[in-house]
């Protein structure tokens, strides 16, 4: 009985590839995934998933204006090291001299922070090997996780012993507090018009 061999890219077989891609593919440890959610079981973002997304550029794009940092939707690939992940963020904001692969200047390396907006087919990715590789990411301070299914954003902040520190927000009412690019996001901005199902309040 045979299995399927998922065949293996270098970062450079990568790179090309996604360069003349007409969609876009995330890359790790020599295996491409397809955005399209063909190799991670990923449907297509929802109305919901779409609509935190733009608030959270548009309210982090407000927080950081007329100092030296800079917003990027999901469009802007991170990258981990030249054999490691190369991905895209829901969101990402570098604050100082941003950095970049080459000068095609479409490959980010030294973000400051980092939003991934979770959906049931992609949150394990995005919390294990997906985080296990921003880690590795020397500029990134902070990392939001936020959710869906509810009103619910989860921080990670880099403290200077090297540890990451958890703070959990869910109550409406309240914000996220960034303190290394002085940034507060209120949850009733970063959740305006989305709408919860009943049971899911």
């Amino acid at each position: 009985m045979s299995s399927l061999q998922v065949p293996y890219y270098s970062p450079e077989q990568y790179l090309a590839l996604e360069r003349a891609a007409l969609t876009k593919s995330e890359y790790l440890d020599g295996k491409i995934y397809p955005m399209d959610g063909t190799l991670l079981g990923m449907a297509g973002a929802s109305e919901r998933h779409n609509l935190i997304v733009a608030n959270l550029v548009g309210e982090l794009r407000a927080a950081v204006k007329g100092r030296l940092c800079r917003t990027y939707p999901s469009d802007m690939k991170v990258e981990v090291g030249p054999n490691g992940l190369f991905a895209y963020p829901d969101v990402s904001v570098v604050c100082g001299q941003p950095r970049f692969h080459d000068d095609v200047r479409d490959m980010l390396l030294n973000p400051t922070l980092i939003v991934e907006v979770l959906s049931s087919s992609t949150e394990a990715y995005d919390r294990g090997a997906k985080f296990a590789q921003y880690r590795k990411i020397s500029s990134l301070t902070d990392v939001l996780f936020v959710s869906t299914d509810a009103t619910r954003v989860e921080h990670f902040a880099r403290q200077a012993n090297g540890q990451w520190l958890l703070s959990d927000v869910s109550d409406i009412q309240r914000a996220v507090e960034i303190d290394s690019i002085h940034c507060s996001l209120a949850m009733s901005e970063i959740y305006a018009l989305v709408e919860f199902e009943a049971s899911e309040t």
